[in-house]
């Protein structure tokens, strides 16, 4: 279980070159996000906790 729901505003604390991301699925603690510059990115949440970013 995560706490990330699909649309939210997300960044990558070790891959801050990846850009702003957006939640596109949530799926146990695997957690689909489209990042500016790195696309989608299929992350584990059970070893990432992604930083929320306030809209």
């Amino acid at each position: 279980m995560t706490d990330y729901e699909p649309g939210q505003r997300v960044r990558h604390p070790q891959r801050p070159e990846w850009g702003l991301g957006q939640v596109q699925s949530v799926t146990g603690t695997r957690v689909t996000v489209n990042f500016e510059n790195a696309g989608k990115v299929l992350i584990n949440a059970a070893l990432v906790t992604l930083d929320i970013v306030d809209a």
